[in-house]
């Protein structure tokens, strides 16, 4: 054994066992469900807690295959983005997160079926893919396991699992996957998705550098349903009153609402372009929202391996457009309707040159930074 794996394994055998049994934060009690293989990084010790009093979908995990050492902590938070991708969807939905974003994401559409769902999440992106955590919000079957044991995966996360697949998943003479994490997670039902879910206990706690802690609410939406889709519109002294002239297809529409649930877990500046349920490239961590979009093209270019074309593709944006670029950069790749909040000074500009270059424009209620 290397000297390195010794001072870590010396390292973790002197400090795991640290964290108590039990905690109490701001007045809720919690209880630990184990010591993890390791924090952040292999060197960093760390510990899982649940809440008491109330059903946790993650807290209340079962762990059907440990893989070679248990869960770490960035399995866990891949896990817990992912769950938040496909909690929305009542269709059959699949997340690969990787670093606690997305590398694709897809929803059951024209009939299609999980391990389809799973190969359109799987080819946004198959090279980040490659070390993945990918969550399910329905049972896993044997085709669709099947796919997962072609390529190695971290962490296989779902509420059920059918036998056959199951059998599957476990295989120890599997080359690629024999420490492959097999996680049942509790019923996604539980947690809130929308503005007026109660959220009582799902308050986010972020720690600082010298440990004050921030408290606030979960980011939820507003946004239920495609009726909840509305034409931009906006008003400026040079233009007047301005309002998207474009409308979008029935089947843009559902990606729209696709893109944006799935922007939600996606890391500020972020956007997300969607064709038929699925995802075509993934923009995030941009400090500037066209280089996001650019990002997003350049990875549609170089590593999508899916079967969509990008024309006529739908686009979510977590915050508004300071200037018309970004809609241009989106429309030039191939983009023909697009949902960002409002809050531009050049609103109305930015409405008026979409209405030009032939692009639907949709105006959410709220910002969806996830700043992680």
């Amino acid at each position: 054994m290397s000297t390195e794996k010794l001072n870590r394994s010396s390292y973790l055998s002197q400090h795991l066992g640290d964290y108590p049994n039990s905690v109490e934060l701001l007045g809720q009690a919690y209880e630990k469900v184990d010591d993890l293989r390791y924090g952040t990084n292999p060197h960093q010790t760390a510990a899982f807690y649940r809440p008491l009093g109330r059903s946790c979908p993650i807290g209340e995990l079962k762990l059907l295959k440990s893989g070679k050492s248990g869960l770490s902590q960035t399995n866990l938070e891949d896990l817990s983005y992912a769950l938040n991708i496909v909690k929305f969807f009542t269709k059959p939905a699949c997340a690969c997160m990787k670093h606690v974003n997305p590398s694709g994401a897809a929803v059951a559409a024209d009939g299609d079926s999980l391990c389809q769902v799973y190969i359109k999440a799987r080819d946004c992106d198959p090279r980040a893919a490659f070390g993945s955590v990918i969550a399910f919000n329905c049972e896993l079957d044997a085709e669709t396991a099947n796919e997962i044991m072609n390529s190695f995966v971290e962490c296989v996360v779902a509420p059920a699992y059918g036998a056959e697949a199951l059998a599957i998943l476990s295989n120890p003479e599997a080359k690629l996957n024999r420490h492959l994490r097999v996680i049942e997670c509790g019923n996604l039902e539980v947690l809130p998705k929308y503005v007026g879910d109660d959220c009582q206990g799902y308050q986010t706690l972020k720690v600082l550098l010298d440990g004050s802690i921030l408290i606030a609410d979960p980011l939820l939406t507003n946004i239920r349903q495609t009726t909840d889709l509305k034409p931009a519109s906006a008003e400026s002294k040079s233009l007047g009153k301005v309002q998207s002239k474009i409308t979008a297809s029935k089947q843009q529409l559902e990606d729209l609402l696709t893109a944006w649930y799935v922007n939600i877990s996606v890391r500020s500046n972020g956007v997300v372009i969607v064709k038929n349920g699925g995802t075509l490239c993934v923009g995030t961590g941009e400090q500037d929202r066209v280089g996001a979009i650019e990002q997003a093209v350049e990875k549609y270019r170089q590593k999508y391996c899916g079967k969509e074309n990008i024309q006529d593709a739908v686009m979510a944006s977590d915050g508004f457009f300071p200037f018309p670029d970004g809609v241009e950069v989106a429309a030039k790749a191939g983009v023909s309707a697009i949902i960002s909040p409002a809050g531009s000074i050049k609103d109305a500009e930015v409405i008026s040159r979409a209405n030009q270059l032939g692009v639907a424009l949709y105006h959410a209620p709220e910002r969806v930074f996830s700043h992680h």
